[in-house]
């Protein structure tokens, strides 16, 4: 018997400016701040000891924001001390996560809006299943380097076949 799926929680993400991004994915995505900018240091409160528990002895402090999506999943965005950018912000042949996907009709006004607000668009608008369904995708940067996708469908719209049959 197969497990029962579970639902999707959050993703954390390591950005240089808390405030600065907290704006970027308010203001142009439009998530919802659940929780403002807080400061967690490296001590022995119930949060101190789970962040050491996580990253090990010696790091120090971090600030930390909490945001969601219309459909309820939550953004963490973390600021840590003594930050760095990676050399390659796309190691797609690095195990882990390398990428999220966002869900917008109007791709082209958001990856204007993204890009308006210091992001990236990585490469053209295109179509998934040209003439078969009205489907499109890009990728796209956050201000900070994180890498993120734009689908203008559901997951589960764009890869089953039934759905525009």
């Amino acid at each position: 018997m197969l497990p029962t799926p579970r639902g999707f929680s959050h993703i954390g993400l390591s950005v240089p400016d808390l405030d600065a991004a907290t704006r970027f994915y308010r203001d142009v995505l439009g998530f919802y701040v659940i929780m403002d900018a807080t400061e967690v240091v490296e001590d022995d409160s119930e949060i101190g000891r789970m962040c050491t528990d996580v990253f090990g002895k010696g790091w120090g402090s971090l600030r930390i924001a909490h945001l969601s999506t219309a459909d309820r999943v939550g953004i963490e965005l973390f600021e840590f001390e003594a930050n760095q950018a990676p050399d390659n912000n796309l190691d797609f042949r690095r195990h882990g996560i390398f990428h999220f996907c966002v869900q917008d009709p109007d791709i082209e006004g958001l990856t204007q809006k993204i890009v308006a607000a210091g992001g990236k668009q990585r490469m053209p608008i295109r179509e998934y299943y040209p003439g078969e369904k009205p489907y499109k995708m890009v990728y796209v940067e956050d201000p900070f380097g994180n890498v993120f996708e734009i689908y203008t469908h559901s997951y589960e719209l764009t890869y089953s076949p039934g759905a525009y049959a």
